[in-house]
């Protein structure tokens, strides 16, 4: 990958009504934590293939672990993760247990940045201000 030119101002000048603005409609330091939390544990290769698997159908732990290519346990213990952040659920049917996304907000986080990383590079360059 290339590397990117990253543009800076030529001098120092803070707007600070638009700093305080901004910095009062920012998440608390809890909610930033659970957030980077959330991004990390979707960071994980194996993790998000389950994740994009579930939010095309509800599978059971031998179906994901076929699907993927891994081992049953490997996937239970993914999933084990996903569950403790709240991204999945299971339900019993006798003797077997199906997962599926927690919510609709899941598939959407998902759907969107398939969406930005879908986008031809250069979209961001050419929004520049002029005056």
């Amino acid at each position: 990958m290339a590397e990117t030119k990253i543009e800076i101002c030529s001098q120092t000048v803070v707007d600070r009504e638009k700093v305080n603005l901004v910095k009062s409609q920012l998440p608390d330091d809890r909610e930033i934590s659970a957030l980077s939390e959330t991004f990390k544990v979707l960071g994980d290769p194996t993790r998000l293939r389950i994740v994009l698997a579930l939010a095309k159908a509800e599978l059971c732990v031998c179906d994901l672990a076929t699907l993927i290519g891994v081992t049953v346990s490997a996937i239970s213990h993914q999933l084990r993760l996903l569950r403790g952040m709240r991204l999945v659920n299971y339900r019993k049917s006798g003797k077997m247990v199906y997962y599926s996304l927690d919510d609709a907000h899941i598939e959407n986080i998902i759907r969107e940045t398939q969406t930005h990383v879908r986008e031809p590079y250069g979209n961001a360059q050419n929004n520049v201000v002029k005056k």
